[in-house]
């Protein structure tokens, strides 16, 4: 564990400045911004190419993320829309707490599948903070694309 332990501490931590900084350099690209995160879901997972981590043993956390943050965008959207930034702050509170219950239902459900089709899904440090990261991008950015592509006004 310990050998493994420096160089997830610096994967975690270059991905969180990775997405910092282009996100804060996106922020007003708004017809791209879901893209943008969509993109950068995709960097999280190939960040863990070089430790030999398979995909599908991170799939729970990713499901967890794509429904706690797709939801919770969909909530700050019309949060923001209905009563500006508390509502958009308030939307985003409620539905971190609504969707993190539903999500880890379906992070269980399918964590248990995959220990019935005896495939290792352990949990380790790098496996979910860089799934869930990816998961939470992905879940996001595909709620900005279809929020942008119905034209919805907040954007």
């Amino acid at each position: 564990m310990h050998k493994k332990f420096i160089p997830a501490i610096l994967n975690i931590l270059t991905l969180c400045v990775i997405i910092s900084a282009i996100s804060i350099y996106f922020i007003n690209n708004h017809d791209t911004m879901g893209f943008i995160l969509i993109i950068l879901s995709l960097i999280c997972v190939s960040s863990l190419i070089p430790f030999k981590i398979k995909f599908k043993t991170i799939l729970p956390d990713i499901f967890f993320g794509i429904i706690d943050n797709g939801i919770l965008s969909i909530m700050a959207i019309f949060g923001g829309h209905l009563a500006g930034v508390v509502g958009a702050i308030m939307g985003g509170v409620v539905g971190n707490a609504i969707t993190d219950g539903i999500a880890g239902i379906f992070e269980g459900y399918y964590a248990e599948k995959l220990r019935w089709q005896l495939i290792s899904e352990e949990r380790t440090m790098l496996k979910s903070a860089v799934g869930k990261m990816a998961g939470c991008l992905l879940g996001a950015g595909v709620v900005l694309v279809v929020a942008n592509l119905i034209n919805f006004n907040t954007l």
